[in-house]
């Protein structure tokens, strides 16, 4: 299974902030898009970062609540790991793992095209393996 099926299932809407929000401002967003992270684009519309729920607790922990008046652009998570639509859900998984992410931004020809989360990939996963085990099911009873 690619990432453009998991796209083309959850569709393809990103949630974005600007760099100069406050991390209040994104909380919010976050809250009320009911979403773990929003993408970051600077003024060409490029993406430059990722801020997620961790990005913002990491900088409460440290800073204690005046942390929330930081810009989105001091906290986000930059050099962003991204995901191309012909990839397999298990490489993404993988690399997810391995980077310890849960958002990849997925990007073609230098676009961006919608956002997945570990949750939409696990998500898909298993319907996969269940359709399988299905199809084992009827294959065994039709013997």
């Amino acid at each position: 299974m690619l990432v453009a099926h998991v796209l083309r299932e959850k569709g393809v809407i990103v949630h974005a902030i600007s760099s100069e929000a406050t991390l209040e401002e994104a909380a919010r967003d976050l809250l009320t898009k009911r979403v773990g992270a929003l993408v970051v684009f600077d003024g060409s519309e490029a993406l430059i970062g990722v801020l997620s729920e961790r990005d913002i607790i990491r900088e409460i922990a440290r800073r204690g609540a005046a942390a929330l008046a930081d810009t989105v652009g001091a906290a986000m998570s930059r050099g962003v790991i991204t995901a191309a639509p012909d990839e397999s859900v298990d490489e993404c998984l993988g690399r997810m793992t391995d980077r310890r992410v849960r958002h990849l931004p997925v990007i073609e020809e230098g676009r961006l095209i919608g956002v997945v989360s570990i949750g939409d990939l696990v998500k898909m996963r298993i319907m996969a393996v269940e359709a399988q085990a299905a199809a084992m099911q009827a294959y065994i009873a039709t013997g």
